[in-house]
């Protein structure tokens, strides 16, 4: 049933509680700065998916630092959301997709990884309170996982979301208590709801730590339900027609090949629609950082925080006549956006450097004062890009990687494909199977924009990219580029694929510190075509 008015107050002055009983520490004006951290769910960066937000432009990019080439290593919600938090790549993270068999929030994620979390360690060792408000990872609350009574460690408060994103009609799980929420608009839109919690936070807080903020947003994935006030917006928009939008994946793996070229009205309707809808939903998020950034800057805080924004994946609509999803290896669904502003950070930055998610929690801890080396994690500090550090050395290539997932029986809407395919919606087009899985690396350097990539199926199906000649990955060119490059791409990715920690951040192929042996290379099949198992967990 939906939660009344008065209920809500409740739960608001409960958290007060909670909250005004904080133990206090060192004084507030020689503390370490507070760190806020915005993460939406599914939003692109290369097809638009900024341009709702005018007042996340203004407030944090225009007052910031813009990263144009930020990247997730795995372009789905769950291993995505996991690096973030564990500063890993999935092969050290182990959690492979959005399932409780694929290491989702499972008790072996409990186990091995949360322990050491960047927010636990914020907590633990750094005196700092923490706050989280939304999403977490998409199989918490599983009963099979411990149910909403799991709370991680490391969270002074928590306000999580039961399974995957939704907007009304869904449990929270407050501190671990199940809360249920309705469809009353006033009481129960997800986003605002973490709105005003974040909003009591800060209100009740205690003033003598600093505070580190988690707050992960159900926009703009699906369902794509806007606020009553927002379902009008964008009437004239449609998804962008760039030079791959519906066409034939030539020269691509099967799955992208299979696609029906061109798509019908039907399909392209469908995209258009959710295309609106995901902008619309993205107008709650805005208003939800105009109400934070007010509250910081009302409660003296706002120079002494790092504001955060990012997304865990991009997202597709209608590019090489996919119709809606993520999860592949292109551009527009490893990209995402990264806006950072703070102390030190001066106004109206870019920065092209190749930045990733594994990066937030090292760069967080690093702001912190907590010594990275006492970590295991893959990723690395910003904090140097963040202050504009000259002479900062920093990576040219990383590791993307995915595990396919496919059904073991056929989809009822679409029996005539068999097994092993899934998210075959709509058009029987399907997104996923079990031979979807691949890993990639992503270079960028002064001489090189390039991506390559190896299939894990029987033919070893590689893709190649210059995306200086193609920005829009049309033409795969891995037939006809140098075979030397190709030789040295397919060994750093054999390296990148089993390294930790500092090895994750050795030379990339174009870096001039780069050492390639041939005599290596003998062995390569064995470790370019092993899998993600239950046995490597």
């Amino acid at each position: 049933c939906a939660m009344s008015s008065a209920a809500a107050v409740v739960g608001r002055l409960a958290l007060a509680a909670l909250l005004v009983l904080s133990p206090t520490g060192a004084s507030r004006q020689t503390r370490r700065p507070n760190v806020v951290l915005i993460l939406t769910d599914d939003q692109d960066v290369c097809l638009g998916g900024m341009t709702p937000l005018k007042k996340t432009n203004a407030l944090i990019a225009q007052m910031g630092i813009t990263f144009l080439n930020a990247y997730v290593p795995s372009a789905l919600c769950c291993p995505s959301r996991a690096s973030i938090l564990t500063g890993k790549y999935p092969h050290n993270h182990h959690v492979v997709n959005n399932t409780l068999e694929g290491n989702c929030s499972s008790k072996l994620w409990q186990k091995i990884q949360e322990p050491y979390t960047f927010p636990a360690l914020l907590k633990a060792m750094c005196g700092y309170q923490t706050f989280f408000a939304g999403k977490y990872l998409n199989e918490y609350g599983a009963e099979d996982a411990g149910g909403v009574g799991h709370v991680p460690p490391g969270w002074s408060f928590w306000y999580a979301l039961e399974k995957n994103s939704k907007y009304y009609n869904y449990t929270l799980s407050v501190n671990g208590k199940a809360r249920r929420h309705g469809e009353n608009y006033s009481v129960d839109y997800l986003t605002d709801v973490l709105a005003n919690m974040s909003l009591d936070f800060l209100e009740y807080k205690s003033n003598f730590e600093p505070f580190f903020m988690m707050i992960s947003t159900p926009a703009p994935h699906s369902p794509w339900t806007a606020a009553p006030q927002y379902t009008n917006s964008f009437q004239n928009v449609s998804a962008p027609r760039n030079s791959n939008f519906n066409i034939h994946g030539k020269n691509k793996h099967w799955l992208i090949r299979q696609a029906k070229t061109p798509m019908t009205n039907s399909s392209i309707q469908f995209l258009d629609n959710a295309y609106r809808k995901r902008w619309q939903t993205l107008l709650s998020v805005d208003d939800l950082i105009e109400k934070l950034v007010k509250k910081l800057e009302l409660n003296g805080e706002l120079d002494n925080t790092y504001i955060f924004y990012t997304s865990d994946n991009g997202f597709h609509t209608g590019k090489f006549s996919l119709p809606i999803d993520k999860r592949q290896l292109y551009e527009f669904d490893i990209k995402v956006p990264l806006l950072v502003r703070g102390p030190g950070i001066k106004p109206n930055q870019t920065n092209k450097m190749l930045v990733a998610n594994i990066d937030l929690g090292p760069t967080i801890l690093d702001i912190a004062g907590y010594d990275l080396n006492k970590t295991q994690m893959d990723g690395m500090s910003l904090l140097p890009l963040l202050r504009g550090d000259k002479n900062v050395t920093w990576r040219s290539d990383f590791l993307v990687e995915y595990q396919g997932e496919g059904y073991n029986s056929s989809d009822p809407t679409c029996p005539g494909l068999g097994p092993g395919v899934t998210h075959c919606f709509p058009d029987c087009v399907c997104e996923d199977s079990y031979n979807n899985t691949y890993a990639c690396v992503r270079t960028l350097s002064t001489s090189w924009d390039l991506q390559y990539c190896e299939f894990d199926d029987r033919e070893v199906f590689v893709e190649v990219y210059n995306l200086t000649a193609d920005p829009h990955q049309i033409n795969n060119i891995a037939k006809t580029i140098d075979q030397e490059i190709l030789e040295k791409m397919n060994y750093r990715l054999m390296m990148l694929q089993s390294c930790s920690g500092a090895t994750c951040r050795t030379p990339g192929v174009f870096d001039p510190g780069y050492r390639f042996d041939p005599r290596l290379m003998f062995g390569n099949h064995g470790v370019r075509a092993r899998r993600f198992s239950a046995e490597s967990l």
